[in-house]
């Protein structure tokens, strides 16, 4: 990979991290601080959460009929969704150590932080709850069928896909065959760090 390319994605991925911190302590000051594992909220913002809340009758009435009716194709999803989480902590608890593959931390993708809302009323809470499961566990599965996709084959694609994690945005150029076998190791080698950043190993040492 061309060196300024890398350099490139170095700032880009820096400037991405520093947005998303200084996002993040901007909210803070605002709605609620953070005291180890739990979330505080200020007196008066408690107040008016619960002043902005829905009752469970009154939200039933404002619920569309065919939202209900669907409802238990969007619930029944959980079956699958629990049978992937576990086949994903299995096949990741078995199978990357032997390829010296760092493992993907659950709990920095699956989080459950939305019970702390006293605006949201107890089937608002539940929803919340669903999707946060749902997405961080896709979002999971993704991490870690990444890690995979750059231990066996870190190739870009030749056509522009959509949702690419980010990590293959240091693979090897499509069709770059001089260089694959020459940087193969060092792309499996950069998974042993614990990282959740897109690995890019640099170009293969000199003979």
């Amino acid at each position: 990979m061309d060196e300024k390319v890398r350099q490139l994605m170095a700032q880009i991925n820096g400037l991405e991290d520093e947005l998303r911190a200084v996002l993040h302590q901007a909210e803070v000051p605002l709605f609620y601080r953070v005291e180890g594992k739990r979330i505080r909220f200020d007196k008066s913002v408690r107040e008016a959460h619960q002043r902005s809340k829905t009752s469970l009758l009154n939200w039933f009435v404002k619920s569309r009929p065919p939202t209900v009716v669907v409802a238990p194709v969007i619930y029944g999803l959980i079956v699958p969704l629990l049978f992937l989480d576990l086949g994903l902590t299995v096949y990741q608890a078995l199978c990357f150590p032997v390829y010296r593959i760092n493992k993907v931390r659950r709990s920095d993708y699956v989080v459950m932080d939305r019970w702390h809302l006293s605006y949201l009323n107890f089937i608002e809470k539940f929803n919340c709850a669903y999707c946060a499961y749902a997405n961080g566990l896709l979002a999971y599965g993704t991490e870690i069928a990444a890690r995979t996709e750059q231990y066996w084959c870190p190739i870009k694609h030749a056509r522009k896909m959509l949702g690419a994690p980010p990590r293959t945005r240091a693979f090897l150029t499509y069709g770059d065959g001089e260089n694959y076998q020459q940087r193969l190791s060092a792309f499996r080698d950069a998974l042993a760090k614990d990282s959740s950043k897109p690995d890019d190993p640099g170009d293969p040492p000199s003979s």
